[in-house]
């Protein structure tokens, strides 16, 4: 694996903190183990990934246009992220598939 390819998570955002902080246990475990799996991951991989289902949002665009994508955390439950350079941004959870697309 080339150094450039490891995907890096930045969590940091404040709309995703406060999404995570409010999830119960369960929905906090399934989503630190996609974390996990994601920061063992290259973006190769990430796009690749079955599980994941890396997908574009045509309906809107971040700061500056910025292409935004959704994951899949779990059945049903959806992140909102962004790529820069190496970074995943996390953005926001989504509990239901349909509210991560608005």
């Amino acid at each position: 694996m080339k150094s450039s390819d490891k995907v890096l998570l930045d969590l940091n955002n404040p709309v995703f903190q406060d999404d995570l902080f409010s999830l119960g246990k369960d929905e906090a475990m399934r989503v630190l183990g996609a974390l996990r799996k994601i920061a063992k991951t290259t973006w190769p991989e990430v796009y690749k990934d079955r599980g994941l289902r890396w997908e574009l949002v045509q309906s809107m665009a971040g700061p500056g246009g910025m292409r935004l994508y959704t994951i899949r955390i779990s059945r049903g439950f959806r992140a909102l992220v962004c790529r820069e350079g190496q970074y995943m941004r996390f953005l926001s959870l989504h509990p239901d598939h349909d509210s991560a697309y608005r």
